[in-house]
């Protein structure tokens, strides 16, 4: 699957991507370098979905501090 970007660094992200991973208007994509290639990750629109079931313990704290970072980049 193809995504095309505009003028203004937009792109529609392709139906069947958006139906399998269930995402939403609300929802935020996260872009990540890796090793010269590039991967999307999505981010739930609710902090606490988007980390249930990451087994690695001490979620608040690692959720508290991404928030931070998040907030003192903007």
């Amino acid at each position: 699957m193809r995504s095309t970007i505009t003028d203004r660094g937009q792109m529609v992200i392709p139906a069947a991507i958006r139906r399998q991973f269930h995402l939403s208007p609300a929802d935020r994509l996260e872009w990540v370098l890796d090793n010269g290639s590039i991967r999307v990750v999505p981010v739930r629109a609710n902090p606490v979905d988007a980390f249930r079931g990451q087994g690695m313990g001490s979620s608040t704290r690692r959720l508290l501090a991404t928030r931070k970072q998040e907030l003192a980049s903007e």
